[in-house]
C-alpha cells in the first residue's frame, strides 16, 4: 500500500512540474545554462496574451437582456371542448374546462439600437402572448412588442419603450471569423442573467437540419437552455453570432453549440424592421449534392456545384434555360462548392436582380442568365432535411446513393431521416428509412412535391401515406393534428 501511495505521490509531483512548465517556460528544463535578460525578454514577447474576458463582460453586461415569455395553450381533453364536465366546471369554478395551460419560456437578446430595439432568436418569442424584457443594469422590466421575425433563419426583432438612449452592442463581421478563434457567449442560461462563458470557434457553415438556410457557427463556449438569442462575441468586442441551438442528449451543454452568423442577421434586419418579414429570391429548381460518383458520370474532374433534379415550369430557371441534369457551378460570379451554397445565395438575392449562372452540361460549361423573382415555393436542397413539426417527421430527397443503400430501384420520393417519439408519425408506425411515395393519392418525387402535398392537408383528418420499407410497399394512415384554438 505504501509503495502504491509513494508512486502516486511521485506522479503528482511530475504533473505539477509539467503544469508549472506550461505556465513558466524554462522551469522544467534540466540545463544549468542561464538565459540572458535579452533572450528572456524576447521569449516573453512571443507568448500570446491571455484573452481579456473581464473587459468583454463589463462592455456587454449592460446590453445583453433577459427575455421571459408567457404562452397560453389549450389543455387537451378526451371528449373535446364539448366535454360533459365543461358546464359543471364553468358554474363552480368560473372558467373553461379544462383550464388553459400557461407555459413560461426563458431566453436572451441584445440591444442593437439606442431606441430599445433588440435582436433575439425567433423560437424564444414564437407564439408568445406576453414578452417581458429585463434590463441588467437596474433590472427594470418592460413589455416588448414584436417588430419582425423570420422562422426560416430563427431571427426576431423586438422593441421596448425606454426613456433616453440605451447602450448598444457593436456588430462585427462573421465572415472574417476563423476556426480556433476565441469567442464568448453571454445570456441567461436557466434564467441566470448575465452569464458569460468562453470557448473557441469549432467550425463554420454547419448544417444541422434546422432548415434550408442552415449556415451556423459551431462553438464549444458553453450554451444552455436560456442562452438562445444572446450574443456570441469575438475578442475585439463585437457580436459575430446569435446563440440559437445546442447538440445534446441530456439537454445540457456538452461543448457543441451553434450560433447564427451576424452577417446573415445584418442582411435581414432592414426588412424585419420595416416589413416585419423577409422577402427571398426564388430560382425555381430542385437541387441535390454532387457526389464523386455523380461528378465522374458527368465528366467533371471534381465533385462541386448543385445538380438540378427538377425545374419548375414557368420559373426563372426555366426561362433562363436551365435544364434537368445541369450542374450549377457558379452563381453571380461566386463558385458553388456545395448544393447548400446555392440555396443561401439565391435566397439572399434581391428580387428582380438579373444574375449570371454558369452550368456544367454535356462535359462543358455554359453561361446563362436568369431574373430572380420572389420566393413562392421553397427552393429545395437535398442536403438540407425538411422537418415537419406537426407530424414529427424529418425528411430529405432520395439521392442515388440513398436509393442504393435502401435497396430502392428509383431515386425518387422522400426518405424519413428522423421520427419524433410520441408524434403522430410515430403513432402511425412510420420509421426512419421509410420512403414516402404518395400522400393522399398525390405522387411524391421530391421535397418540392412533398411540401406541396402537406400544404393541402386538412387539420384533424386522416390521410394515406404510401411508404416503401425495404422491398415492400404499404399504406400508413396518419391523422393530421388539429390546430390549437386561439386564446
Amino acid at each position: 500500500m505504501n509503495g502504491i501511495l509513494g508512486a502516486n505521490a511521485k506522479v503528482v509531483v511530475v504533473v505539477l512540474l509539467l503544469s508549472l512548465g506550461f505556465a513558466h517556460h524554462g522551469l522544467t528544463e534540466a540545463s544549468p545554462r542561464k538565459e540572458t535578460g535579452s533572450r528572456d525578454a524576447a521569449t516573453a514577447s512571443k507568448q500570446p496574451a491571455l484573452p481579456d474576458f473581464v473587459t468583454l463582460a463589463e462592455k456587454f453586461g449592460p446590453v445583453v437582456v433577459n427575455i421571459s415569455t408567457t404562452q397560453i395553450m389549450e389543455a387537451p381533453t378526451p371528449f373535446g371542448r364539448e366535454d360533459p364536465l365543461a358546464e359543471f366546471w364553468r358554474r363552480f369554478f368560473g372558467e373553461s374546462y379544462p383550464p388553459d395551460l400557461r407555459q413560461q419560456g426563458l431566453g436572451s437578446g441584445f440591444i442593437i439600437e439606442r431606441d430599445g430595439t433588440i435582436l433575439t432568436s425567433n423560437h424564444v418569442i414564437e407564439n408568445a402572448q406576453r414578452i417581458v424584457v429585463k434590463l441588467p443594469k437596474d433590472e427594470q422590466q418592460f413589455t416588448a412588442k414584436v417588430i419582425g421575425r423570420d422562422e426560416k433563419t430563427d431571427l426576431a426583432v423586438i422593441k421596448i419603450d425606454v426613456t433616453g438612449d440605451c447602450p448598444v452592442a457593436p456588430l462585427g463581421d462573421s465572415d472574417r471569423l476563423k476556426v480556433g478563434e476565441w469567442v464568448v457567449a453571454m445570456g441567461s442560461p436557466f434564467g441566470l442573467q448575465n452569464t458569460i462563458t468562453a470557448g473557441i470557434v469549432s467550425a463554420k457553415s454547419r448544417q444541422i437540419g434546422a432548415g434550408p438556410y442552415d449556415d451556423f457557427i459551431q462553438t464549444d463556449a458553453s450554451i444552455n437552455p436560456g442562452n438562445s438569442g444572446g450574443p456570441l462575441i469575438n475578442m475585439q468586442g463585437q457580436v459575430v453570432g446569435i446563440n440559437t441551438a445546442i447538440f445534446s442528449r441530456t439537454g445540457g451543454n456538452i461543448g457543441i453549440g451553434f450560433a447564427i452568423p451576424i452577417n446573415l442577421a445584418r442582411e435581414l434586419l432592414p426588412e424585419l424592421k420595416t416589413k416585419g418579414e423577409v422577402t427571398r429570391g426564388w430560382l425555381g429548381v430542385s437541387i441535390q449534392r454532387v457526389t464523386p460518383e455523380i461528378a465522374e458520370s458527368l465528366g467533371m474532374e471534381t465533385a462541386r456545384g448543385a445538380l438540378v433534379a427538377d425545374v419548375v415550369a414557368g420559373s426563372p430557371a426555366e426561362r433562363g434555360g436551365i435544364k434537368v441534369r445541369d450542374v450549377i457551378v457558379d452563381y453571380s460570379g461566386k463558385p458553388i462548392k456545395d448544393s447548400s451554397d446555392l440555396s443561401l445565395m439565391v435566397a439572399r438575392t434581391r428580387v428582380g436582380t438579373r444574375v449570371n449562372i454558369t452550368v456544367w452540361r454535356d462535359k462543358r460549361q455554359l453561361s446563362l442568365t436568369a431574373t430572380i423573382t420572389e420566393l413562392e415555393e421553397e427552393e429545395v436542397a437535398a442536403s438540407a432535411p425538411e422537418r415537419e413539426k406537426d407530424f414529427g417527421l424529418t425528411v430529405q430527397n432520395v439521392t442515388p446513393e440513398i436509393a442504393q443503400a435502401l435497396g430502392v430501384k428509383q431515386p425518387q420520393g422522400v426518405v424519413i431521416t428522423a421520427v419524433d417519439r410520441g408524434s403522430p408519425a410515430d403513432d402511425a408506425g412510420l420509421r426512419r428509412g421509410d420512403v414516402i411515395l404518395e400522400i393522399g393519392r398525390e405522387t411524391i418525387r421530391n421535397l418540392a412535391q412533398y411540401r406541396h402535398a402537406i400544404a393541402g392537408l386538412k387539420k384533424g383528418e386522416s390521410y394515406l401515406f404510401l411508404v416503401q420499407r425495404g422491398q415492400t410497399t404499404s399504406f400508413v394512415a396518419l391523422r393530421i393534428p388539429r390546430e390549437k384554438a386561439p386564446s
